[in-house]
């Protein structure tokens, strides 16, 4: 029977641990970087349309109870009783509505902007045109109590691109996350204080002259 060399491999961690210092930190920039640019590329372009209404004063009102009445409608254009109008004029769901569509106001001004987010750009300028557009609806139905009409002020326009974030600064926001957690990785790896394989210091052993005189 004749024995068959057997090739030593080191074990993973051994290989690992013979990897220079900074390999860490350009192994992590390397993955953060693909990562960033594949989510980039994977994710569909999301695009958005705002439309604005103005609250105006009728009757006896004045403009301070117009702006209190344009926070309250801000606050109300998102509610089912609104949206539930909305979705004849925009074509999608109520969930779809509820999901895509943010409005905001000022203190300053009596003013409620209609924000929408689609992946297509007319569907987003038919969703908040539609949610102004009932918006006003409401507030018309109750001017008689309010003393105060909301007023188309500017209709939403097709978006000239996308407001997504492009793939190539997902990836460079990839880049710079992975060679942060590499670095960090970096600064909490173990110091090695020395190596298995270096020579061992050899003992000092006493001259002649001094051996001599440790026996007197």
């Amino acid at each position: 029977m004749t024995d068959t060399p057997t090739r030593r491999r080191l074990p993973l961690l051994d290989r690992v641990k013979k990897l220079p210092a900074w390999s860490a930190l350009v192994a992590g920039t390397l993955v953060g970087g693909l990562l960033g640019g594949a989510y980039g590329l994977l994710t569909p372009p999301s695009y958005t349309a705002t439309s604005y209404v103005v609250a105006v004063p009728t009757g006896q009102a004045t403009p301070d109870a117009a702006r209190g009445f344009a926070q309250a409608y801000g606050r109300v254009a998102t509610q089912l009783a609104v949206l539930g109008d909305a979705q004849v004029w925009a074509g999608v769901p109520v969930r779809t509505l509820r999901d895509s569509v943010r409005t905001a106001t000022s203190p300053d001004a009596p003013m409620v902007s209609v924000t929408a987010t689609a992946t297509r750009p007319e569907q987003a300028v038919d969703m908040a045109n539609a949610v102004s557009r009932a918006l006003t609806r409401h507030a018309e139905d109750t001017k008689g109590s309010t003393q105060v009409r909301l007023v188309q002020f500017s209709r939403a326009v097709k978006p000239g691109g996308p407001a997504s974030v492009p793939s190539a600064v997902t990836a460079l926001v990839g880049a710079s996350a992975g060679g942060l957690l590499g670095g960090l990785a970096l600064l909490a790896r173990p110091r090695r204080g020395g190596r298995d394989d270096d020579p061992v210091p050899a003992a000092s052993v006493p001259g002649p002259a001094t051996a001599a005189d440790v026996q007197r």
